[in-house]
């Protein structure tokens, strides 16, 4: 038995003296009106109502119930409303979990301008390159960098996120500069710990075909080795404007050190690959306001290239 229901056609019956046209209110058959309020009288054990050819009165128990009756309907309203204004308004509490480098360097300017848009929401930014069960940490959205794998999350596809190669003038002048991916294998790589293949470097480009003057596409994989290895991406960015060797790095962490000249763009012609960017939320179903608007606004702010470019 639904006790709230049955507390709401109680009310109904006792307000119209009749079990019919609850009923009908309710948009239920008398019935099952009558059956319910059955059932809630063997619960109490209490005669609620008086059942005549007149209609239906409360007995001298049913009306001190029909009160706090009432007074308990109108709570769960106030409840439900309160609930109802929160799901559909950007308020409340945002738990928002990224990664170190994305997160400082792109995310945090974005979060500051949505805050600014929604001025009764509190945020609470995570940065972890670990994955972060989202469930078990209360987080509320994820961005998350890569292909997904299946789950029962909900997520949002938000963009791409491309790659390139740099390294220091200081560094090529020393080591010469490669015009292949092969060249890779005989220079020092700054080798990311967490994507791209880790020690494997993938590179796509096109190859022209004298015969037909065609261009078609060409894989190359060059298995790379080198004096550093890392998780962090900003260090890989430090040890490359260092001179320390040749870094594979998202176009966001290297894009001021190539504008600056600190580093150089290496294969131009060759591409790495990018990553899928999403938004990962706990359910896909009923999602709050505070999340939807958010990641609305992301998709907006990342459909903008110039985040790629620490714009």
């Amino acid at each position: 038995m639904d006790r709230i229901q049955a507390v709401r056609l109680f009310i109904r019956v006792v307000d119209f003296g009749s079990f019919s046209k609850a009923a009908a209110d309710m948009g239920m058959g008398q019935p099952s009106a009558t059956k319910l309020v059955a059932q809630l009288e063997a619960k109490l054990g209490s005669r609620l109502l008086h059942r005549s050819t007149h209609g239906v009165t409360p007995t001298e128990i049913g009306a001190l119930y029909y009160a706090k009756c009432k007074l308990i309907a109108h709570h769960v309203d106030e409840a439900e409303t309160v609930a109802s204004l929160l799901q559909s308004q950007v308020q409340g509490d945002l738990r928002i979990s990224t990664s170190v480098a994305f997160g400082r360097r792109v995310l945090v300017p974005m979060v500051m301008r949505f805050m600014r848009a929604h001025p009764k929401l509190k945020i609470e930014l995570s940065f972890d390159d670990r994955y972060v069960n989202l469930v078990e940490h209360g987080i509320d959205v994820a961005i998350r960098m890569g292909r997904l794998a299946d789950s029962s999350l909900g997520a949002t596809y938000l963009g791409l996120n491309p790659w390139m190669l740099v390294a220091s003038a200081d560094y090529l002048a020393a080591r010469g500069t490669p015009v292949q991916p092969a060249d890779l294998a005989a220079h020092d790589a700054l080798i990311y710990s967490t994507v791209q293949g880790d020690a494997r470097w993938q590179f796509n480009g096109t190859l022209a075909n004298k015969k037909t003057a065609r261009q078609k596409s060409q894989l190359q994989t060059v298995v790379v080795k080198g004096p550093l290895r890392s998780n962090n991406l900003s260090a890989l960015l430090a040890a490359a404007r260092g001179g320390l060797g040749v870094a594979a790095l998202p176009s966001y962490v290297a894009f001021e050190s190539v504008r600056s000249g600190a580093v150089q763009v290496l294969l131009a012609d060759w591409a790495l690959p990018v990553q899928e960017i999403h938004a990962v939320f706990p359910s896909p179903r009923l999602v709050p306001a505070k999340v939807s608007g958010f990641v609305a606004w992301l998709q907006a702010e990342l459909g903008d290239n110039r985040w790629m470019q620490g714009g």
